[in-house]
């Protein structure tokens, strides 16, 4: 894999015929789509050619260059974390492989299912949601986390208003975990999708981190309604303030 800040990605200005699939034997029309979508994305190559396990591993890399939330040292929790794009970002970026001292980074992945072992990364097939996960996390990242990450997406029904509500559901309960994982200023950053009820997870954001904002990164394909909400400077709430 390459280190990320020498990453090219996918080649900016290269040209490329559109690969179209052969034979649709067997596949529905919208499986013949997202093969040929795959077979022709720019980043689902540059993936393949960099190492990485997954495209999303781009978004990541990208919103980090701009925010700058993943540091060497840092300790992140990466949920949902299969097949581990994400992961190898936040080893490479916090030096969680070959850092040295306070600056040597702590990486978990956290699944509930499978996931390949990582170099750099401590792999947990866990549910989150599991009473008592947030302190099973905690003792293995030794102490607080820096950054909580969530790509998670809920299984799609194709009715967009159930798979918008699961989704949102899902990135709620990720910043529930965060608020019982984070140290003081730390980072979440998690997937959601454009709809109804962004303004409760904003409202729920908001009463614990200094900035909260919407991002959607160039990788994230634009005929998605999948984007990404950023929220920095985690403010754990007193009971006075609650």
């Amino acid at each position: 894999m390459s280190d990320n800040k020498t990453s090219k990605g996918p080649m900016a200005g290269e040209r490329k015929l559109r690969v179209r699939v052969k034979t649709a034997k067997k596949k529905t029309v919208s499986q013949v789509r997202w093969l040929e979508r795959q077979l022709n994305d720019p980043y689902v190559a540059a993936a393949k050619r960099e190492g990485y396990r997954s495209r999303s591993a781009y978004k990541l890399l990208e919103m980090d260059d701009k925010f700058h939330f993943l540091k060497p040292g840092y300790r992140v929790v990466d949920l949902g974390a299969a097949p581990g794009g994400w992961c190898q970002v936040s080893v490479t970026r916090t030096h969680a492989l070959d850092g040295r001292g306070a600056k040597q980074g702590r990486v978990i992945g956290v699944d509930m299912g499978n996931m390949a072992e990582l170099p750099g990364a401590t792999v947990m097939k866990l549910d989150f949601l599991e009473d008592g996960a947030d302190l099973r996390i905690k003792e293995v990242l030794g102490g607080e986390a820096d950054v909580v990450l969530s790509d998670m997406a809920a299984h799609a029904t194709g009715h967009k208003q159930t798979d918008h509500l699961k989704i949102m559901a899902l990135c709620e309960a990720a910043v529930d975990f965060a608020v019982d994982v984070l140290s003081d200023e730390g980072t979440f950053c998690a997937k959601v999708l454009r709809g109804g009820t962004e303004n409760e997870l904003l409202a729920l954001l908001k009463r614990h981190f200094k900035t909260v904002r919407h991002v959607k990164p160039k990788a994230s394909r634009a005929d998605s309604a999948e984007m990404y909400v950023l929220a920095q400077g985690f403010h754990r709430k007193s009971e006075d303030e609650e």
